[in-house]
């Protein structure tokens, strides 16, 4: 049966199915390095994330109009809600889409236009935590990192609740420690990546330097004993991407994955697909990954409430769905 779910990390730009990749790109007159769906997925046998990373730039890059960022938040949000989702938080890069000649207005206009279309198609809600890139190959990567922030920002109230840090890990998150006080004093929430290439002194980085709210991944938390103690007694969420890690590499198999093991130390786990198009999978085979793992699917949407950068609203509506959903019919 369909179960109520939530997914807190998918980035939208590597949510966009082949078909619409082609298409957008067909569109804004960008050349992709395959013409067809069948030369895209072969694309998307990754070596290891640096070359996923490659390939993402490559790909996401086709991106460039307002109309573009509304129709993949819009797609997204149909195909999580088929598979259940009640509330979404998608990740977008503008600073790396302005590369290309989209303005900042465009790209965060034409998301928030999409949150509104998506609860109206298909009732569900959906929030935006645009991404910093930690390599932003512009002049400065700070100006990109401080204009994100500034529009994020200036976007609150049509849907932008926080923002992230992405990127190559081994660039750390120290760096960033001003623009994400700036973040937080405005009201937005601090979600960056941390702790799935690189070891716990990446998420120990993004916890004391950044404030994070949540850690995307974080999965490496595992071998240090005493961050995981941390994790569990600040109720700190980890946005776990189970086939994302494997496809990159960061874990060996489906079998090795930590998710069962950071739950039993106490940890908050959510489950997500964070570039469904890129590594063949969606919402639903995620849990269905999750089950074979031995994990409850209760357990997962209860930490995805707590972990949500929503309002009260939202979360008691949320809250009420966990309680009153007859979770032993899943």
């Amino acid at each position: 049966m369909t179960y109520p779910k939530i997914e807190l990390h998918v980035h939208l730009e590597g949510s966009v199915r082949p078909r619409r990749l082609l298409e957008i790109a067909k569109r804004n007159g960008v050349a992709l390095p395959a013409d067809t769906e069948e030369e895209l997925a072969k694309l998307y046998r990754f070596r290891d994330f640096a070359h996923f990373i490659e390939i993402w730039i490559m790909t996401s890059q086709v991106i460039r109009a307002e109309r573009d960022f509304r129709e993949i938040v819009v797609d997204y949000a149909g195909e999580a809600a088929a598979h259940g989702a009640v509330y979404v938080e998608g990740i977008f890069s503008p600073a790396e889409r302005v590369k290309y000649g989209v303005t900042w207005d465009e790209a965060f206009s034409g998301a928030c236009d999409g949150v509104q279309e998506a609860k109206e198609r298909f009732d569900v809600t959906v929030r935006l935590t645009p991404d910093i890139p930690r390599d932003l190959e512009i002049t400065d990567p700070h100006e990109g990192a401080e204009r994100t922030v500034t529009y994020a920002s200036k976007y609150r109230e049509r849907g932008v609740v926080g923002v992230g840090l992405g990127g190559l890990e081994k660039f750390p998150p120290e760096p960033f420690a001003a623009t994400f006080r700036r973040a937080k004093d405005e009201g937005l929430g601090s979600v960056p990546h941390a702790g799935e290439v690189e070891g716990p002194a990446s998420i120990r980085g993004a916890l004391d330097a950044l404030g994070a709210d949540r850690i995307r991944h974080g999965i490496r938390a595992i071998e240090d004993p005493e961050l995981l103690a941390e994790l569990a007694e600040r109720e700190i969420v980890l946005d776990v991407c189970p086939t994302s890690n494997v496809r990159t590499g960061a874990v060996a198999s489906i079998e090795e994955h930590p998710l069962p093991n950071l739950l039993e130390a106490g940890v908050r786990c959510t489950l997500n697909t964070d570039d469904p198009a890129m590594f063949g999978t969606d919402l639903g085979r995620e849990h269905e990954v999750a089950a074979g793992l031995g994990v409850s699917p209760r357990l997962l949407f209860e930490a995805g409430v707590a972990g949500a950068l929503c309002g009260d609203a939202e979360r008691a509506r949320l809250s009420t769905i966990a309680q009153t959903f007859d979770w032993s019919k899943v």
